[in-house]
């Protein structure tokens, strides 16, 4: 019986540090995404398919949706953050 508390113990022990390992930041840094309004979109946004569109096509985000903005909604482009 002590040496299966002692095996268990050391099992739990290396499965923590190999935890602490595992979630420990590797040094490989994430693109952080800032979103603004669109500045080439007019009128309520509805649709977040046209605003990705428009996002992508002309003003060169990565991404764009419709967002809900004072009493309508707007179209939100977003882009890589700089640093």
């Amino acid at each position: 019986m002590a040496k299966f508390q002692v095996s268990s113990t050391i099992f739990f022990a290396l499965f923590f540090c190999f935890l602490l390992i595992a979630s420990y930041e590797t040094g490989v840094a994430e693109a952080k995404i800032c979103g603004k309004m669109s500045k080439t979109w007019s009128g309520m946004c509805v649709n977040s398919g046209n605003c990705d569109r428009q996002c992508k096509n002309w003003e060169k985000a990565l991404h764009g949706a419709c967002h809900r903005r004072g009493f309508g909604f707007a179209c939100f482009c977003y882009f890589k953050c700089r640093a």
